[in-house]
C-alpha cells in the first residue's frame, strides 16, 4: 500500500484548516443545496464570467476548428485512404480526443484558473502550465502572420480583376502560366500553357516553350510579389511593407476584440464562427457545380482499403485528430475557467470535437470539389493538382478562383473565411497567454488590458522576421518544432497527474476492517469533483480512458512522430544546421520548464527529499473552486474522499469547525503508524480481519470498481 494510502482513521484524521485571506476579510459563504441557486450566484468577480452560454460554446468550436481543418484534413484523407482514413480517425476521436477534451474542460472549470495558477491541484508539475503558455505564445506570434496573409489577399481582391489571375504581372517569368488569354491547354503538370507571344519573345519556339517548367501564375504571385522570396533561411532580406502594415492591422483586430476579455471575444465569436461556415456552404455549392467536382470529390472518399495495414495512416488519423481538437495548448483550460462552477460542460465536451471532424469532412469536399475542376480545366491527374498548407490556401484556391465567373467576389469570400477560421484560434491561443500571467501575478489584474496591449506589441515585434522576404523559413521552421513533441507530452503528463496522481481511488484509513474495506467501493477523487459541479460523476468508460486508454494513446502518438519525423524543409530547400538547431532549442522552450519547475518546488519545500515530494505532489491549500459556498461544499467532499495524495487544508476560508492541521497530523501523514496498529473506525474499536478474508474482500473490491 502506497505511503498516500497510509492514514488513520477518522479519530486521528487529518483535520483540515480553512485559511482566511490575506486580508483577514471573511469570504464565507452559506452553501446553496439548489443547483439552480448556486447557478445563479456563481459569478467569480475578481476573473469575471462568459456572459452566456453560447460564448463559451462558440469560443470552443472557433478554438477546435482552425486552419488545419481546411487545408490540412482533406489532404491527409486523399493520401492516407480517402473514405477508409475516417476509420482511424473517428477511433482516435472516441478513444483520446473526445476524453482528453473532457478531462481540461472539467479540470478548467473546476479551478476557475489559468493554466500555470491551475497546478496547484500537485505544485511539483507546476512547469507543464509554464509549457502550454510558451507553445500558445510561440504560435501565436506565426499563426497571426498566416491571418496577414489572409487579410492582405481579401484588400487585393477589391479589384476589377484579381492580380494572380493572368501573367501580365511584373513579378511573373517566362514559365509563367495561367488560366487566362489566348492559351491552348496541355498536359504539362498542373498548369494550362499560354502563348502570348509578346510575352516570351526570348523563346525560339513553341516547343522550346513546352519543355519549360511551367508554373502557375498564383504560385509566381504568390511566392515573388506577396512573399518576395529570399533563397533561404540565412538571407531574411528586406521587411514586407505591405505585410507588415497588414500584421499591425491583424494585431490591432485581436486587441481589439479582446481587450474587455470574454465579455468582448464571447460576442465577436458569435460572427467569426458562424460565417466561416455560411461562406464553406456556399463555397460547396458553387464547388459541386463546377465541372470535373464529382470527379474531385470521388477521389477524395474512394476508399483504399490496403492502406489501413499502413502504421503512418494510423499515425497521421491520430496526430491529426489530437491537433485539431487542442488539449494541451492551453486555451481550453482557459476558456473553461470562465464558466460559473455548475455549467455542464458535456455538452460543449461531446459536441464540439463531432463539429470539428464534421467541418474538416466538410472541407473535403470543398476543396477537392475545386481540385477536381482544376483537374479538368488543366488536362492534368488529380494527383498532380492536389495539395496541402499554404499551397493550397495561397495557390491551388486561388488559382481554381481566378477561373470562375466574378472571381473576386468568391476571392473574397474564401480569404475572409480563412480569416475567420484563423481569427477563432488566435483568440483561444492569445488569451491563455495573457489570462495565465495575469493569474499567476494578480498585481496586473487592475491593469489586465494594459498589459495585453503590451504584450500585443511584444508579439508583433516578434513576428517582423515572419514577414521579411525570407519570413516564410522562419514561419516554417516555428511551426515545424514549436508544437513537434511538446504537446504530447504535457498532455501525457496531465492525463497522468490528473487520473493517477491526483485522481486515483485511494481511502483515508489502512485496509483493516470489512467495514473500511467496503468504503472502498466509490469514485475517485477527481470524478468527485466533477460530481460537485454537475450533480454526476463521469462515466466508467470515460474514468478507463483518462487512466489507460488515453495515456496510451499519446504515448503511441509520441513514438509515431519521433520515428516518423525528419528536419525542416520548404519545398525543395533544406534548412542549413544551425537553423535546425535553432528549431530544436524552440521546442525546448516549452519541455524545459517542466524539470525545472519541479526541481524549484522540491528545493522549495521543508524536510527530508521525501517530505518534500510528498508536499509538492499533494493539492496545496490554493486547490479547489475560486467561489467560498463552492470551496466549502469541496471541503466537505475531500473529508470523506481524500485525494490520492491529500490535501491538508484549505485556503481562502475561516476557521471550520475551530480546527487546525497540527504538528501531529503532519507527522501521522509523512509517518504514518504501522499497518498492524488497531484503528478506531467512526469511534468504534475495530479487530482487523483474517488475510484470506482480505484476499477474498479485495477481490470483490476490484470487481465492484
Amino acid at each position: 500500500m502506497g505511503l498516500a494510502q497510509q492514514l488513520l482513521s477518522e479519530s486521528t484524521a487529518i483535520q483540515l484548516e480553512c485559511i482566511p485571506n490575506e486580508d483577514g476579510s471573511d469570504t464565507s459563504s452559506t452553501s446553496n443545496e439548489n443547483a439552480g441557486e448556486a447557478q445563479v450566484k456563481d459569478k467569480n468577480g475578481e476573473r469575471g464570467n462568459w456572459s452566456g452560454k453560447l460564448d463559451f460554446f462558440f469560443s470552443c468550436v472557433g478554438f477546435a476548428v482552425g486552419l488545419g481543418s481546411i487545408w490540412r484534413f482533406p489532404y491527409l484523407c486523399y493520401r492516407s485512404g480517402g473514405g477508409a482514413f475516417l476509420i482511424p480517425y473517428f477511433i482516435f476521436l472516441v478513444l483520446c480526443a473526445s476524453p482528453l477534451y473532457m478531462l481540461e474542460l472539467a479540470f478548467g472549470q473546476f479551478a476557475n484558473q489559468g493554466p500555470i495558477t491551475i497546478w496547484t491541484i500537485s505544485p511539483l508539475f507546476k512547469g507543464l502550465g509554464f509549457g502550454m503558455v510558451m507553445i500558445s505564445g510561440i504560435v501565436c506570434i506565426y499563426y497571426n502572420v498566416i491571418i496577414t496573409y489572409a487579410i492582405y489577399y481579401m484588400y487585393l481582391t477589391f479589384s476589377a480583376s484579381l492580380p494572380w489571375a493572368t501573367c501580365s504581372g511584373w513579378w511573373n517569368s517566362e514559365q509563367c502560366a495561367s488560366g487566362a488569354g489566348n492559351e491552348t491547354y496541355g498536359l504539362m503538370g498542373n498548369v494550362t500553357l499560354p502563348f502570348e507571344e509578346s510575352k516570351y519573345e526570348s523563346i525560339s519556339s513553341a516547343s522550346e516553350l513546352a519543355l519549360m517548367q511551367r508554373v502557375p501564375a498564383s504560385e509566381e504571385f504568390w511566392m515573388k510579389f506577396v512573399l518576395q522570396l529570399s533563397p533561404g533561411i540565412h538571407d531574411l532580406g528586406e521587411v514586407r511593407l505591405e505585410l507588415m502594415i497588414t500584421l499591425v492591422v491583424a494585431w490591432i483586430i485581436i486587441c481589439a476584440c479582446l481587450f474587455k476579455g470574454v465579455k468582448t471575444s464571447g460576442k465577436v465569436v458569435y460572427f467569426s464562427v458562424t460565417f466561416p461556415y455560411v461562406v464553406l456552404i456556399m463555397l460547396l455549392v458553387r464547388g459541386l457545380t463546377l465541372p470535373g467536382a464529382f470527379d474531385g470529390i470521388v477521389y477524395y472518399l474512394h476508399p483504399r482499403w490496403e492502406q489501413l495495414r499502413n502504421f503512418k495512416v494510423w499515425g497521421d488519423a491520430a496526430t491529426q485528430i489530437f491537433y485539431s481538437v487542442g488539449p494541451a495548448w492551453g486555451g481550453l483550460l482557459t476558456m473553461a475557467s470562465y464558466n460559473r462552477f455548475h455549467h455542464d460542460f458535456n455538452r460543449e465536451a461531446l459536441i464540439v470535437p463531432i463539429i470539428n471532424c464534421v467541418i474538416s469532412v466538410l472541407a473535403g469536399f470543398i476543396v477537392f470539389a475545386v481540385i477536381g475542376f482544376m483537374a479538368k480545366e488543366t488536362g492534368s491527374p488529380i494527383e498532380k493538382v492536389v495539395s496541402q498548407g499554404p499551397g493550397l490556401a495561397f495557390i491551388v484556391y486561388p488559382e481554381a478562383v481566378s477561373r470562375l465567373p466574378i472571381s473576386p467576389l468568391w476571392a473574397f469570400l474564401f480569404f475572409s473565411m480563412l480569416f475567420s477560421v484563423g481569427l477563432g484560434s488566435q483568440f483561444g491561443l492569445f488569451e491563455c497567454v495573457i489570462s495565465a500571467v495575469v493569474d499567476e501575478f494578480p498585481r496586473l489584474r487592475p491593469h489586465k488590458s494594459l498589459f495585453m496591449f503590451l504584450m500585443c506589441c511584444v508579439l508583433l515585434l516578434l513576428g517582423i522576421p515572419c514577414v521579411m522576404q525570407g519570413g516564410m523559413y522562419v514561419l516554417t521552421l516555428m511551426d515545424w518544432y514549436s508544437v513537434a513533441f511538446s504537446l504530447m507530452i504535457i498532455s501525457f503528463f496531465e492525463a497522468i497527474v490528473i487520473a493517477w496522481v491526483y485522481g486515483e481511488e485511494t481511502f483515508p484509513f489502512p485496509l483493516q476492517t470489512v467495514k473500511e474495506m467496503e468504503f472502498l467501493q466509490r469514485a475517485d477523487r477527481f470524478a468527485e469533483d466533477m460530481k460537485l459541479m454537475v450533480g454526476r460523476p463521469p462515466s466508467a468508460w470515460l474514468k478507463f480512458c483518462w487512466k489507460f486508454i488515453t495515456p496510451g494513446c499519446i504515448l503511441f502518438l509520441l513514438i509515431f512522430t519521433f520515428v516518423n519525423h525528419t528536419p525542416v524543409t520548404y519545398n525543395d530547400y533544406e534548412y542549413p544546421t544551425w537553423a535546425i538547431i535553432l528549431g530544436w532549442v524552440m521546442a525546448l522552450c516549452s519541455l524545459v520548464p517542466i524539470p525545472a519547475v519541479a526541481l524549484f518546488q522540491i528545493f522549495k519545500a521543508k524536510g527530508s527529499l521525501k517530505a518534500r515530494l510528498i508536499a509538492t505532489i499533494r493539492p496545496s491549500p490554493q486547490w479547489g473552486p475560486s467561489l467560498a459556498e463552492n470551496r466549502l461544499h469541496y471541503k466537505e467532499s475531500i473529508k470523506e474522499n481524500p485525494a490520492h495524495f491529500p490535501q491538508i487544508h484549505v485556503a481562502g476560508l475561516d476557521t471550520y469547525e475551530g480546527t487546525k492541521a497540527s504538528d501531529e497530523t503532519e507527522q501521522l501523514i509523512f509517518n504514518p503508524k504501522p499497518k498492524s496498529a488497531s484503528l478506531s473506525w467512526k469511534g468504534e474499536e475495530t479487530e482487523p480481519v483474517s488475510p484470506s478474508h482480505v484476499r477474498v474482500l479485495r477481490a470483490r473490491i476490484r470487481s465492484a470498481v
